[in-house]
């Protein structure tokens, strides 16, 4: 995936997260958020890394 692909998804899910925050569904919201943690850092270890 190339970083501008990792960029999208993980906007994605933020955004997909806040709606679903908004709309009341609590327990949809924390799992996109922390799916959306997850390939935020793995993204910054892999830069890290080289």
């Amino acid at each position: 995936m190339t970083d501008l692909q990792k960029d999208i998804v993980v906007g994605v899910l933020f955004l997909t997260g806040l709606y679903s925050f908004i709309s009341g569904a609590f327990i949809v919201s924390a799992v996109v958020f922390a799916a959306s943690a997850i390939i935020s850092n793995v993204q910054q270890s892999a830069r890290l890394r080289g």
